[in-house]
């Protein structure tokens, strides 16, 4: 009886430290990402999003303002596909 105490014990610290290793190890990885105005950003900016070449930057800028950043596909600045690749590093701030 005292044997499968220990046990049980010891096997709930090892969940509790094999839980909180992975939470450190998670919020080590999860680097803050800085997000790209579209309605603002130079062509230098909207280049440095990956996959967004000259020709892309400059239809961005010809076609501001954008109320949302999902107007680059409605507006056939970017292809569907295209914008699911770069949704989560850019943003559609309004002055």
């Amino acid at each position: 009886m005292k044997g499968s105490i220990i046990q049980a014990v010891l096997i709930a610290i090892a969940l509790l430290l094999s839980a909180s290793v992975c939470v450190a190890a998670e919020s080590k990885a999860a680097a803050p990402v800085t997000l790209v105005d579209i309605n603002s950003a130079s062509r230098a900016q909207l280049k440095k999003i990956p996959g967004i070449g000259n020709a892309e930057a400059d239809k961005i800028i010809a076609g501001r303002p954008y109320l949302s950043k999902a107007h680059l596909v409605t507006r056939n600045i970017l292809s569907g596909a295209h914008y699911a690749q770069i949704k989560d590093q850019s943003i559609a701030r309004q002055k």
